[in-house]
Parts: structure tokens; C-alpha cells; sequence
């Protein structure tokens, strides 16, 4: 789950211990969110800052619901094309479960070659919801020490 740190970080979710994850406008990220369960885990990753990468790790505590910012002229995440009663973006909610003693940099990962098919090393994905495999996890995990 990519972020801003300036806007959301992984100190932020830390602070708050549950955060809705709203304001994904993307399809395709919102149709990889809508395959999360209540339970999965998730990274955090960092993005638009001087440390671009893996931050920490949350935990999926609700799953997808309405994201009620898309109807809310006020928020930066208003959609005036969705419609109350088809609403075309949801969120989850996360938990935070870990913040990482260092970001395990993006150069890192896509030099990594047990990563190549990983979406987030290849050129042009950066959705902000993207899948990570169970064997992708595991090494990502061994690497963040």
C-alpha cells in the first residue's frame, strides 16, 4: 500500500493504531483492494519522498467499504461522478503492526532478482495498492533487517 509520508506515514498509522485506507482513485488498485481480507497483511510503502520504499508493515482490520470522501466536496478525494447509490470507491481499514528501523529502499528491491516479477520493481507500476506474493513476503521480510 503506497503513501505519501508527508501526507500519511507509517508513524501516522502508528499514532492513530487504526486508519481507514481511503482515497485510492485508481480501478485497478481499487479492485486489488476490494480482494483484501480482514487479517491480511500488508506493507507500507513510501513513496514522493527522499526514502522511496518499504517503511513498515499493517494488518487489514475491516474490509472493504464505502469510501465516503468521494462524496464529500470538501475532501481532496471528492469523485462528483460517483453516485450514492452505485458508489465506485471503497476503503479498508488498517492497523499498524510494525514501523521498520530503516526503509528498505526501492533501488534495493528492483536489483533484487527473486523480485523481477514483482509489480512494484517493473517500469510503470506504481498503483498505490498492489499484490505481493506469499514467496515475495517472505523474502521481502528476510531483507528488511
Amino acid at each position: 500500500m503506497k503513501t505519501e509520508p508527508d501526507v500519511f506515514s507509517i508513524k501516522d498509522l502508528l499514532s492513530q493504531d487504526v486508519s481507514p485506507w481511503e482515497g485510492v482513485r485508481n480501478y485497478q488498485a481499487r479492485n486489488f483492494m476490494k480482494e483484501m481480507k480482514e487479517g491480511d497483511l500488508a506493507f507500507i510503502y513510501h513513496s514522493s519522498c527522499k526514502d522511496v520504499g518499504i517503511a513498515g508493515v499493517a494488518k487489514v482490520v475491516r474490509e472493504n467499504y464505502v469510501d465516503a470522501t468521494q462524496f464529500d466536496p470538501d475532501s481532496p478525494y471528492f469523485d462528483a461522478k460517483s453516485d450514492p447509490a452505485k458508489p465506485r470507491w471503497i476503503r479498508v481499514d488498517v492497523a499498524f503492526v510494525e514501523a521498520w528501523p530503516r526503509v528498505l529502499s526501492l533501488s534495493r528491491l528492483k536489483a533484487d532478482e527473486a523480485l523481477a516479477e514483482m509489480p512494484l520493481v517493473q517500469k510503470g507500476n506504481r498503483l498505490s495498492v498492489m499484490p505481493v506474493t506469499e514467496a515475495q513476503w517472505q523474502h521481502i521480510q528476510g531483507m528488511k533487517a
